[in-house]
């Protein structure tokens, strides 16, 4: 069949068998598809949507397209963590080391940010010497030295998601579910993970805005885990604002290293969604019942200074300095550290983590595009969260800056993205539902 009338098919809204999906995959692959083409393939996917099994057709072809990493020497179940991407989402950094510090096996693939949502990749590498380009075999011995591993993803790892990925952004195709499922799913079922805990931000910091949406997100990507043998689970999780009061690589590593340091209190929404992810990712590796049975355990390990000290081996591990985890102020040593304050007295009400993300991003902490570079010092840290009482002239926030090009927009914005209320709000929950 020809490329163009798979793209016809789709256009006309029919489903695709799997051999028209993967021989789009090996065009993209081998450069015999033109980017206009696949474009207009993507667009249609869009607008016509698949089915659920096109959707898993999708993810083992882009599987397929490249290499796969074998962990099955590994000991134990290796579980992987994947979030949809947030603002002060500094889970991976506190998971990890708590799951591995309780006897699982996190040995991950992350990303970098871009636009508001950061990276976990960008954050590893606020702590100086980190190198997160690894070999296969060097990975794998800090997985059995450690416990944990996080590094980026090869460059022969799923080569048609890279083409996908780059013209998503570019081509208003970049909110599809079924491209977003199979994206992610094929990147996890490449990377080797026997069990995946999916974390689906919804809210105005995320890319799925509305729960609906990300309820089918969540949904897809279950039933793509559960066919092709992998045990996973999905939170549904608020982005309506920063989870973390750190928003910013430097400053969430520092904020992830005082959480597992025990400074972090226990009822904090960064922590408490922390336990609920590892407490997931420890019953899918079989070492407790329930992701309830596991919080003793989450609790100790930090009380005990273990799960720091898997959080340093690994970054040791990876090239980085000792000295940023015992001494974390100075990941955020900047030119100037600037208050904002509040300009009525109220609560803190509704919020736009998007907006918020974005104001982080002029300072430096994040990206507009892949190629851009960032400042690991830079970012907000908030001192209030959404629902605390604020006083007139008291500070909402402190912005860490060391270029101030762009301070007063990034000023203008953060203020955009809070709204001072008369009122307490409404309790948003930090979990809306668990898929399994």
């Amino acid at each position: 069949m020809l490329i163009t009338e798979i793209i016809e098919k789709k256009r006309e809204g029919h489903a695709h068998s799997y051999d028209e999906i993967a021989a789009m995959i090996r065009g993209i692959s081998d450069g015999t598809v033109a980017d206009y083409q696949l474009t207009a393939w993507m667009m249609a996917i869009c607008i016509r949507g698949m089915t659920d099994e096109e959707t898993a057709y999708l993810t083992s072809a882009m599987v397929d397209s490249g290499e796969t990493m074998d962990l099955s020497d590994l000991p134990g179940v290796k579980v992987d963590k994947h979030s949809t991407g947030g603002v002060g989402d500094t889970t991976t950094l506190v998971v990890a080391p708590l799951v591995a510090a309780c006897g699982g096996t996190v040995a991950k693939l992350s990303g970098r940010g871009l636009a508001h949502s950061g990276g976990t990749l960008d954050k590893l590498e606020s702590v100086p010497g980190v190198c997160i380009e690894q070999s296969l075999e060097r990975f794998k011995q800090i997985v059995r030295k450690t416990g944990l591993c996080v590094i980026g993803q090869s460059k022969n790892l799923n080569p048609a998601d890279k083409k996908m990925y780059a013209l998503r952004d570019v081509t208003a195709t970049v909110q599809s579910i079924p491209l977003i499922a199979s994206s992610i799913m094929s990147k996890k079922i490449a990377s080797g993970a026997d069990a995946i805990v999916l974390d689906v931000k919804t809210g105005s910091g995320a890319f799925m805005e509305t729960l609906d949406e990300a309820k089918k997100l969540a949904r897809d990507m279950v039933n793509i885990g559960q066919n092709v043998g992998r045990r996973t689970v999905a939170l549904i999780t608020d982005m309506n604002r920063p989870l973390g009061m750190a928003i910013g690589n430097g400053l969430e590593m520092k904020e992830a290293i005082e959480v597992l340091s025990g400074k972090v209190a226990y009822d904090d929404p960064l922590a408490v969604v922390c336990f609920k992810l590892s407490g997931q990712m420890l019953k899918l590796s079989g070492i407790v019942q329930s992701a309830e049975d596991a919080l003793p355990m989450l609790k100790n390990a930090i009380e005990s200074g273990e799960a720091l000290r898997r959080l340093r081996d690994m970054l040791v591990e990876l090239g980085g300095d000792a000295l940023y985890v015992d001494e974390p102020e100075r990941l955020v040593r900047v030119r100037q550290i600037i208050p904002v304050c509040s300009d009525n007295s109220g609560c803190v009400g509704e919020m736009d983590a998007k907006l918020i993300g974005t104001a982080a991003l002029l300072l430096g902490a994040g990206r507009e595009k892949a190629e851009d570079s960032i400042d690991p010092a830079v970012g907000i840290l908030m001192k209030k969260r959404y629902g605390d009482r604020v006083e007139a002239g008291e500070e909402l926030a402190v912005f860490y800056v060391n270029d101030d090009s762009q301070l007063e927009r990034a000023m203008s914005l953060f203020k955009q993205g809070i709204a001072i209320k008369t009122e307490p709000p409404q309790p948003l929950p930090l979990v809306y539902d668990i898929v399994e």
